[in-house]
């Protein structure tokens, strides 16, 4: 076998038992891999155990670790690279590394919904899946993070979970996913390759991210500014608002987001909904065109938690709070 397939074990549902204390991730690389003897048919495969916890657990620490194991991979003449993880945050992970990684092989992520010890784990068929897509031609020499799940794989820069437990779970609003993964083959339906921009910063970075504080927040009917106040009384970094539709928010909140970027700090304004891009249409205090007249960048159709990780690596690299913006100028 020619191609060879370096897959990158860090936890999460797919490697996890039921034990007392409930479930935890126990079982290593190596056990995943032996548990689908088909992928022999599709690659040589390279087993490293980066790390063991739940991907609701994961850190920065950790994603610098697996950013290097993707690099060392592809220097070590890997075709491809496959990281198992767990489901709460395989997206940003995902995201994260695709921000970063500039590399001619692809990294396809994946995973399970489904325990080992449960009845119908999905995590044999998924991890096959992506080793199956990893060592795909089409992929050969393009590049580009990916999440393979259910049959289906997608672009990092646009996938989501979308259900807490069921095995379909994974979706890409807007852009659809990039191929199909059956019995008959990997059918691509839109041309693949990174769909995101890399940004300036090596793994060394992960370690300034680690220091960096950038909150959340969620507007809704009558909330207030007081969750921003908090926020920039606690010296955060940088703030991701949560709006409603284009991306507006309450009037208060509106004044609030202004006070942060008087005050220095970045806001990134992103949306609810679970599909389309923020826009500045609308005026009054907490309008997405007031928002903006602030100086509060747009998160396009990002998800609020993936804005959140480019505006953390964002500010690892930007020299001042004004040179933030023109790392959400390219998506």
């Amino acid at each position: 076998m020619d191609t060879q397939v370096t897959v990158l074990s860090t936890g999460g549902t797919i490697a996890s038992t039921e034990s007392e204390a409930g479930a935890t991730p126990k079982m290593g690389g190596e056990e995943l891999v032996a548990a689908v003897p088909e992928i022999e048919e599709y690659a040589s495969l390279t087993v490293e155990q980066v790390a063991q916890r739940p991907s609701f657990d994961m850190d920065f620490e950790t994603l610098g670790t697996l950013h290097d194991a993707a690099l060392d991979a592809a220097d070590a003449g890997a075709d491809g690279v496959v990281v198992t993880h767990g489901t709460d945050t395989m997206e940003e992970s995902a995201y994260a590394l695709d921000l970063l990684l500039d590399l001619p092989v692809p990294v396809v992520f994946t995973g399970a919904q489904r325990r080992p010890d449960q009845v119908s784990p999905d995590g044999p068929a998924n991890l096959l899946a992506a080793v199956r897509a990893a060592a795909h031609e089409r992929l050969a020499g393009e590049g580009g993070v990916y999440l393979a799940f259910n049959e289906t794989l997608h672009a990092a820069r646009d996938v989501t979970k979308t259900h807490t437990s069921r095995l379909e779970t994974f979706a890409s609003p807007d852009a659809g996913p990039v191929a199909h993964v059956d019995g008959n083959g990997v059918r691509f339906t839109r041309p693949p390759g990174s769909h995101t921009a890399a940004l300036p910063i090596d793994g060394e970075g992960f370690e300034t991210t680690a220091t960096l504080d950038v909150e959340m927040v969620k507007t809704g009917a009558g909330v207030d500014g007081r969750q921003v106040r908090r926020a920039l009384d606690a010296g955060v970094d940088g703030l991701v608002v949560e709006g409603t539709g284009l991306g507006n928010v309450t009037a208060a909140l509106g004044d609030a987001v202004a006070d942060a970027v008087d005050a220095g700090v970045p806001v990134v304004v992103t949306s609810r909904c679970l599909a389309g891009r923020v826009a500045p249409q609308y005026g009054t205090g907490g309008g997405g065109a007031t928002l903006a007249s602030h100086g509060a960048l747009p998160g396009d159709d990002l998800p609020a938690h993936k804005a959140r990780i480019r505006l953390l690596l964002a500010l690892a690299v930007a020299d001042e709070a004004e040179d933030v913006s023109r790392f959400f100028d390219d998506w």
